[in-house]
């Protein structure tokens, strides 16, 4: 008679059961590691055919003004499409204690992109101290600052300082062909500025 055979060592088993985790374990992060990928990758864009759509951009139906000057809250504003001066400074809060009303056209219609601004009383009508003067009376070389004297032609900050030097050094322009004792006025620049200029 035959003795039954022992049983397996519980180290085997325990070997056994041991690789069989270690199996699922890596079963089970191949498999989280598949859906995260799949959850990862970007929905499809979906394709939309342009097919007869011209190259035109459709009016808004909206009207972008800048309101600025004499007004409660100067900024951008929208507009109806139909919009007057009007609407424009009701939108910025209406005007303030200054506004000059007469300078404005309320009732003109405003357009697209516009800078809209309110004068203060007196503001319309002051003019910057370096105005140039009318063309038919020609710039006083004799009073002009420099900003006046760049504007004519040929006539750089360079040469508008020489002018300014000679005048304060000789007493001022007695004729406008005094001009040609300035360094760098010559007869040809002379010609070209003496219509615009007066003493």
């Amino acid at each position: 008679m035959t003795s039954p055979q022992p049983p397996a060592p519980p180290r085997r088993r325990l070997r056994l059961s041991m690789g069989a985790a270690v199996v699922l374990a890596l079963v089970v992060l191949s498999a989280a590691v598949g859906v995260g990928i799949m959850r990862g990758q970007a929905a499809p864009v979906e394709s939309v055919s342009v097919a007869g759509v011209e190259g035109t951009v459709e009016p808004s139906g909206e009207l972008y003004v800048h309101v600025l000057g004499a007004v409660a809250q100067p900024g951008l504003y929208i507009l109806d499409p139909d919009a007057r001066l009007v609407d424009a400074v009701a939108a910025a809060g209406g005007t303030t204690e200054v506004a000059d009303l007469a300078a404005i056209n309320l009732a003109r219609v405003v357009e697209d992109g516009e800078q809209i601004v309110v004068p203060a009383v007196g503001a319309a009508q002051a003019a910057p101290p370096s105005a140039v003067a009318p063309a038919e009376e020609g710039i006083d070389l004799n009073a002009a600052d420099q900003a006046a004297l760049e504007t004519l032609p040929g006539i750089g900050p360079a040469l508008a300082g020489r002018i300014i030097a000679w005048r304060d050094e000789n007493g001022g322009f007695r004729s406008v062909d005094d001009l040609l004792a300035v360094p760098g006025i010559g007869e040809k620049l002379l010609a070209g500025v003496r219509d615009g200029v007066r003493v």
